[in-house]
């Protein structure tokens, strides 16, 4: 196991589709972590995220013939891990699955960026005050209050550290839109924490458009 976590990603996709099942269980210990961390912030609840998790790579591992590599393997993974949660979401909300692509169309009346009520200036900006210890409640409640489409953005980009390109794979809408939700989750989450994290001396008033 261990000479096979010194490779890269696209040769354990290979020996794994040649039926070498340590090379799959080498991408499994690789990037198990990552699969769980986004689940278990899309869906606030450690048992459904092992369940996701798990769901995620069996998945993976039944559908590994038909992985074309034209994406990298980390960025189909979140794919299915994303559809994965969402399901989860929706069942839980007594509603009808839809397909991802449905999920995260843009909506032409609201994709505008919202102009926050209360600004101020941040010590840190809202992707590295994810990474305090002690400040990750606050973010995770204020996470939790986005709508679904725009912390799946903030999520991937900000937080798994996808690309624009790679995000926009995930999710199933254009990388234009990817830009358009991420800023609007960064100035939400801004808005929401400001009082907590923003400079009292430094905080502008909202003026009208």
């Amino acid at each position: 196991m261990d000479t096979l976590q010194a490779l890269d990603d696209a040769e354990l996709v290979r020996r794994a589709k040649a039926g070498e099942l340590s090379a799959f269980e080498a991408l499994t210990a690789r990037h198990e972590q990552r699969v769980y961390a986004l689940a278990r912030r899309m869906l606030h609840n450690e048992q459904d995220a092992e369940d996701v998790t798990q769901q995620t790579f069996l998945s993976a591992l039944e559908n590994l013939a038909g992985f074309r590599e034209e994406a990298r393997f980390s960025t189909w993974l979140l794919r299915i891990a994303t559809h994965a949660a969402l399901k989860v979401l929706r069942k839980r909300r007594g509603l009808d699955v839809v397909s991802l692509d449905e999920a995260t169309q843009p909506d032409p009346d609201t994709d505008h960026i919202p102009h926050p009520e209360y600004i101020a200036d941040w010590r840190e900006s809202p992707e590295r005050l994810v990474q305090n210890r002690e400040t990750r409640r606050l973010i995770e409640e204020a996470l939790a209050e986005l709508d679904e489409k725009h912390r799946l953005v903030f999520l991937l980009r900000d937080v798994q550290g996808l690309s624009v390109r790679e995000t926009a794979e995930v999710l199933g809408i254009t990388e234009v839109n990817v830009k358009v939700r991420l800023l609007r989750a960064r100035l939400q989450l801004r808005e929401r924490l400001t009082r907590a994290f923003g400079d009292p001396a430094r905080r502008l008033a909202p003026h009208a458009h």
